[in-house]
């Protein structure tokens, strides 16, 4: 009967990860700059420590994760760190105590890093490469749906209990590790030898052959490269931009309605114009996905436009600007946002892909954990918009990485990088087991 379950479709079981997380997701992070501050007490150091608190965990263990995808098993990772962060974020709504956040945020920084590499390895085993970009252009449409739905469950919730939505998105986390352990397929993905599974030393020579076929790319390299500034960008900005919304804007009068409401009408409004922007565009970037010069293109641009809405956000002295600039970069992330793992997972050999994808997770962390507190610092001593505008600053380097892109996947370029590199994969695959 398990065995029966589990065979659902591999792109189905993928959309529905995707629309259970993201409504997940939405239920909890609408409100969770104000639960921080509003039941826990926390000051803006705090604020930062939470982000760094996570992302040094996940800096610790995201390759050893990792790697144990790419020996064991995708599936097994992939239900692992869904459970986890369902525990996690149960217990962070649970206890609105400044060391509950902090342990909870560990806890939750151990399961993204089962999750991070794991999950787009698995999908790329299971549905084929030259899908995987379909596959993520559908998911982020689904997710921006059910996206809004959070966001409308997360304000109504709130008004009762800030608690509330943090414990249910726990609870549905929880719930989808459930059903994963049911009905999640994995047919393409052929774990090591039993007699390796144990060896220390064979989780590191799969971690050596996913550096090598690192090494080997300078587009991956590139792209490893794009994930480290991001980090340190985006840190600094997702913990501040609703501080900047409070303290730096009046809102427009909602009558009785709460304060918190208008974080729901943000969150909605920039998911629907994301969500017409995306599927006007989705057959154009299904084309632009199968090649890296257009892709490294394409994002160039899309790139160039973030930073520009991020300092335009950080200097708007308006609340109508600084409103459409958060549209226009969710927009742009959601553009961008799954052309860049298409790309990413393209440039892999399946033997390392879990490897590789965590160590590109690992850089981000690497950028967030650096980055934050530097942008935290400038928002204590300085102001919250120099703190964004430097946020902004900080992303204008993958300009520069984006286009040496360019000159390393020429017009027929992409298959022979990608031979390169899976090349590199296979070599590293067969040394480890030797």
């Amino acid at each position: 009967m398990l065995r029966h379950r589990r065979r659902l479709d591999a792109f189905f079981v993928y959309l529905v990860i995707s629309g259970v997380s993201t409504f997940a997701s939405a239920l909890m992070f609408t409100v969770l700059a104000v639960y921080y501050v509003s039941a826990v007490g926390m000051n803006p150091f705090q604020l930062v420590l939470v982000g760094t608190v996570l992302e040094s965990v996940i800096l610790l263990f995201e390759v050893p994760t990792g790697v144990v995808a790419d020996t064991y098993s995708r599936r097994l990772s992939v239900i692992i760190g869904t459970v986890i962060l369902g525990a996690a974020f149960v217990l962070e709504g649970a206890v609105p105590l400044l060391a509950g956040v902090l342990a909870a945020e560990a806890i939750r920084g151990v399961g993204e890093t089962f999750l991070s590499g794991a999950t787009d390895a698995w999908l790329a085993d299971e549905v084929g490469e030259e899908q995987v970009g379909r596959a993520y252009l559908r998911a982020a449409q689904v997710g921006r749906g059910v996206g809004i739905l959070g966001v409308l469950a997360s304000v109504g919730l709130a008004s009762v209990q800030l608690a509330l939505p943090v414990i249910l998105g726990g609870a549905l986390y929880l719930a989808l590790g459930v059903f994963l352990a049911l009905y999640m397929p994995e047919r393409g993905f052929r774990p090591a030898p039993q007699a390796e599974r144990a060896s220390w030393r064979a989780m590191f020579g799969t971690f050596s052959a996913g550096a090598r076929v690192v090494r080997a790319s300078p587009v991956l390299l590139a792209l490893l490269a794009v994930n480290l500034v991001g980090g340190a960008a985006s840190e600094g900005f997702d913990r501040l931009w609703e501080a900047h919304i409070l303290l730096d804007f009046s809102f427009p009068s909602l009558g009785a309605l709460k304060p918190v409401v208008w974080f729901g009408i943000i969150n909605i409004g920039t998911a629907i114009v994301s969500m017409a922007i995306t599927a006007a565009f989705q057959r154009r970037l299904d084309s632009i996905s199968q090649s890296s010069r257009s892709t490294a293109r394409v994002l160039l641009v899309l790139n160039g436009l973030i930073v520009a809405s991020v300092i335009a956000f950080a200097l708007a002295g308006s609340f109508a600007l600084a409103f459409a600039m958060l549209a226009l970069k969710a927009v742009l992330h959601s553009l961008s946002g799954p052309l860049y793992s298409a790309w990413l997972v393209q440039q892999t050999g399946p033997q390392t892909r879990a490897t590789v994808l965590s160590i590109g997770s690992q850089s981000n962390a690497l950028g967030q954990t650096v980055g934050g507190p530097v942008v935290g610092a400038i928002g204590t001593f300085f102001s919250l918009r120099a703190a964004l505008a430097v946020a902004g600053a900080l992303l204008a380097p993958t300009l520069v990485l984006y286009a040496r892109t360019l000159r390393h996947a020429g017009l027929n370029g992409d298959a022979a990088v990608a031979a390169e590199v899976r090349s590199e994969g296979a070599l590293g695959e067969a040394e480890r087991r030797a």
